[in-house]
């Protein structure tokens, strides 16, 4: 056995005790540097989608017809699973709830007849969710 020196084991401890400080450091940051969505904007999307859910509109994806509860059911299972992109209700619309990640499609929206981007109609939607203002589109 190998005897070390005082100021070998100080060495040592110093070390040891400098790497778990800068680990420390970089699990405190790392949650910092990655998007999170905050509570009021994860609160403003679930309100997108229940107005979604509620609109009674279809909602074309990939070329077929999805009645509304569905159509919210799978922009909320987008959502899921791409929360890290998601700053603002903006980017849930314009990076998820726009196309089909699958096959880069756009989505519509067909209320009374009339089909919609649904990236317009969701932006007119949370201008009245923000405004108070009843649904727009359907209303």
């Amino acid at each position: 056995m190998v005897k070390k020196t005082r100021t070998e084991v100080a060495g040592y401890t110093a070390l040891r005790n400098l790497v778990g400080a800068l680990l420390l450091m970089g699990g405190l940051a790392l949650p910092m540097a990655l998007p999170a969505t905050e509570a009021p904007v994860e609160a403003e999307i679930n309100a997108l989608l229940e107005v979604v859910a509620k609109s009674g509109c279809d909602f074309k994806r990939n070329g077929t017809l999805h009645a509304s509860p569905d159509a919210a059911e799978h922009l909320a299972l987008k959502y899921s699973r791409g929360r890290r992109y998601v700053e603002t209700t903006e980017d849930f619309i314009d990076l998820l709830a726009t196309k089909s990640s699958w096959s880069g499609r756009s989505y519509a929206v067909i209320c009374n007849g009339v089909e919609t981007a649904s990236g317009t109609w969701l932006h007119v939607q949370l201008l009245g969710l923000r405004n108070g203002a009843p649904n727009t589109v359907t209303e």
